[in-house]
C-alpha cells in the first residue's frame, strides 16, 4: 500500500512538471492615453522596451496603436494605444437654436465662416423659414439686425469648416458642409450641418498624424519604427 501511494505521488509530480514545461501565453494590456505626445514620450523614454522592429499603426483619425514586430510565434504585441474623441457634434441632426450656437463655438475651429453661420443661426426669427421655403440648394430667412431692424438673408451654402475630429496636436482637416434650417413644430428654428466631402477628411487626418509622429519622434528610433496608416 505504501508503494501504491509513493507511485501515485511520483506520477502527480511528473504531471505537474510536464505542465510547467508547457508554454503559457500571457496577454499584457497595453498602456492607454489620449494624446499623440503621450505616445511620443513613451517611445522616447522607454526605448529599452522596444523590440528590434516596431510598427505604429494609425488606424483612424482617433486611434493609434504601437505594435511590436512579429515574434517567434508569429504574433504581435500591443504596447501602447492612443484614442481621442474630440468632437461631440452630431452631423445630419437638427439642433435647436441655443444648442446649435453653443456647439458651433465649442466643436469647431473658429473662422470667418463659423462667424457667418453664427450671425444667421443666432438671429433667425421664429416662423420665418417656412415662409420663404427653399429650392433644395439655397434657403432664405429673416434675421434681426440692430435694435429694431430686420433683414432677409440667403443661408450660406456650402460652408467650409474645421470641426475638431482628430487629435488636437495636428491641424484639423477642412471640409465642406451643407447648412440647413427648418422650423420645429412650435415655429422655433432648427439647424443642422451635413457632411459633403464623402469622408475625404479621414485620409487627410491620418496623413497628418503620420507626419506629426515622423517629425517628432527621435531620428534614431525611427530606424526601428515603421509608421503605417
Amino acid at each position: 500500500m505504501d508503494n501504491t501511494f509513493l507511485r501515485e505521488a511520483i506520477e502527480k509530480i511528473e504531471e505537474l512538471t510536464d505542465s510547467a514545461r508547457e508554454p503559457h501565453v500571457v496577454e499584457i494590456a497595453p498602456l492607454t492615453a489620449t494624446s499623440l505626445n503621450s505616445l511620443i514620450d513613451y517611445i522616447s523614454g522607454k526605448s529599452e522596451e522596444l523590440r528590434e522592429s516596431m510598427i505604429i499603426h494609425v488606424e483612424s483619425p482617433t486611434k493609434v496603436r504601437l505594435l511590436s514586430g512579429l515574434t517567434q510565434e508569429r504574433n504581435r504585441e500591443e504596447l501602447f494605444r492612443v484614442g481621442t474623441n474630440p468632437n461631440g457634434f452630431d452631423f445630419d441632426h437638427y439642433y435647436d437654436q441655443e444648442a446649435f450656437v453653443i456647439n458651433m463655438q465649442t466643436a469647431f475651429k473658429q473662422s470667418d465662416e463659423t462667424k457667418l453661420i453664427l450671425s444667421v443661426a443666432g438671429n433667425v426669427e421664429n416662423k420665418t423659414v417656412a415662409n420663404y421655403g427653399d429650392d433644395g440648394v439655397s434657403q432664405k430667412a429673416t434675421i434681426t439686425k440692430g435694435i429694431a431692424g430686420k433683414e432677409d438673408v440667403i443661408v450660406p451654402n456650402p460652408v467650409t469648416l474645421r470641426p475638431y475630429r482628430t487629435f488636437l496636436e495636428v491641424e484639423q482637416p477642412e471640409s465642406k458642409f451643407i447648412f440647413r434650417i427648418r422650423e420645429g413644430s412650435d415655429g422655433q428654428p432648427m439647424f443642422k450641418l451635413v457632411e459633403a466631402d464623402g469622408g475625404l477628411w479621414k485620409y487627410e487626418a491620418v496623413d497628418a498624424i503620420k507626419k506629426y509622429l515622423a517629425e517628432n519622434l527621435p531620428e534614431e528610433l525611427l530606424k526601428v519604427i515603421t509608421i503605417i496608416g
